[in-house]
């Protein structure tokens, strides 16, 4: 998280499964809602389901978008890049890897798992960035935000920053009780700005997924819950006011 690190939070949970058919195009719907027995149950909970519509999400510096067709040149230039950072993540976007890693995050999309986005820097208008919320977990009403890669030259600005603020405004508008971010233990860079954020350290996962290169990866787990918000909020404010 935060500025200045190679790779971010870095988490590729649900398994791919081929494109629904029939059903109408994510940007003419409201986003990953509930299925008809979902609603039954939270009914039944006296809860309403989370709700992160499918939107983009605007800033000062930068403009979250949806993953469209449109946008996959973009974002293959933007991940085509520090291949050593790619090393720290779970799963290739990189080079030859990039088609799948596309054709996966569409295929959560639209299963209603995943919100995958291009992150532009507004600016100069171009792609710098991708992130996303992972692991939607409408009934229980949690999240994560994961899967995020910028470009070298945006690390240290307010790209990230101001990308973590929409987004956990988007998770905590919608009714999440918990924002998860998860990092390689390796990667003490992620971890100390997370730690910045003001995310709370739950633990470590042991021996929790094994990367693309083989690597049997120990996970670091962070959270952050309704009540901590507010603050966390104050203090990513904070720090893009330095950038005005």
């Amino acid at each position: 998280m935060g500025g200045g690190r190679p790779a971010l939070e870095i988490s590729q949970r649900p398994k791919c499964t081929a494109f629904g058919h029939g059903r109408r195009p994510i940007s003419e719907r409201d986003g990953p809602g509930p299925s008809p027995p979902l609603r039954r149950i939270a009914s039944s909970h006296r809860m309403e389901p989370l709700s992160i519509p499918v939107r983009p999400l605007d800033g000062r510096f930068v403009r979250l978008e949806p993953y469209a067709s449109e946008l996959k040149d973009a974002v293959r230039a933007a991940l085509d890049q520090d291949a050593e950072a790619w090393s720290l993540f779970a799963v290739s976007g990189q080079g030859d890897a990039f088609d799948a890693w596309w054709s996966t995050a569409m295929e959560q999309m639209e299963r209603g798992t995943r919100l995958a986005y291009a992150v532009r820097d507004k600016a100069s208008g171009h792609v710098i960035g991708t992130t996303s919320f992972l692991d939607i977990r409408r009934l229980h009403r949690s999240v994560e935000i994961g899967a995020t890669f910028f470009v070298p030259e945006a690390r240290s600005g307010a790209a990230n920053p101001e990308a973590k603020l929409l987004m956990l405004e988007h998770a905590f508008a919608g009714g999440a009780v918990r924002v998860e971010l998860i990092t390689d233990l390796r990667n003490l860079r992620s971890q100390a700005a997370i730690a910045k954020l003001g995310a709370v350290r739950e633990g470590v996962l042991r021996h929790e997924r094994i990367t693309w290169t083989g690597h049997v990866r120990d996970s670091v787990l962070y959270s952050i819950l309704p009540a901590e918000w507010p603050q966390v909020r104050v203090g990513l404010e904070r720090r893009l006011a330095a950038y005005s």
